[in-house]
């Protein structure tokens, strides 16, 4: 009887071990699958990512310990990398840190083409930088979390020390978007208005005539020549 009973116990153990949801980096709960959530990198491979104007990954880019290393070699190694997918609303989620002193984005809606020859030419960009020790001043603009070139953060923004994980959303909603950063909303805008327009004409993106335009595209992540770290990346279509 005591065999049996120990069989039991055991038994339900293991079913119950095979119940409970997998959880840690670069998974998703059940929950998130239910809501649409995928994940755009999976922890042990570049899958799903490319080059930009590519057809390969790049070498500058590795997956160490379930994170996604961006290694900051520019030239023929690194470059920027952009999803294979496209998306037009959406709401992205990921965690990222940075080296010190480094410089590194988020990018959207970015086309790719031969008369392109980098993703901000086309996609806006969440700016990830280390706020603190870059090397050189900073315009507002310039600065983490900002829509790069458009839109500053507000004073709402808590931006986490270097080398510490920084939690960054981007929503893009039929050209309503929101930038949060660890758990706050920082920046929010409507894009393609006339005061979004003013903003293009009058600062850095007037040269580049298909800057923001595109309603769809692909998610980018940029080499500026530094380390950048990224993990828990995951996006979800929105109607």
């Amino acid at each position: 009887m005591k065999t049996r009973c120990l069989l039991v116990t055991v038994f339900a153990a293991l079913l119950a071990g095979c119940a409970t949801e997998q959880s840690g980096d670069n998974v998703l709960s059940r929950q998130e699958k239910k809501e649409g959530w995928v994940l755009l990198f999976d922890g042990s491979t570049t899958r799903g990512w490319h080059g930009y104007n590519k057809k390969e990954m790049l070498p500058g880019w590795i997956v160490e310990d379930g994170v996604l290393v961006g290694l900051g070699k520019g030239g023929d190694i690194g470059g920027d990398i952009v999803t294979d997918d496209m998306y037009d609303n959406f709401e992205l989620a990921l965690e990222w840190k940075i080296a010190e002193g480094g410089n590194s984005g988020i990018f959207y809606h970015v086309v790719e083409g031969e008369q392109y020859s980098a993703p901000y030419q086309t996609g806006p960009e969440y700016q990830l930088i280390d706020d603190v020790g870059f090397p050189g001043d900073l315009e507002e603009w310039q600065q983490a979390g900002a829509d790069y070139a458009m839109h500053p953060a507000n004073d709402e923004k808590v931006l986490k020390p270097v080398g510490e994980w920084n939690t960054a959303r981007i929503v893009f909603d039929h050209g309503h978007v929101e930038h949060w950063l660890n758990g706050r909303k920082i920046v929010e805008f409507e894009a393609w208005t006339d005061d979004w327009k003013a903003k293009v004409a009058a600062g850095k993106w007037k040269d580049y005539p298909d800057y923001g335009l595109a309603e769809n595209g692909s998610i980018g992540l940029q080499d500026h020549g530094s380390h950048v770290y990224f993990k828990n990346i995951k996006i979800k279509r929105l109607d």
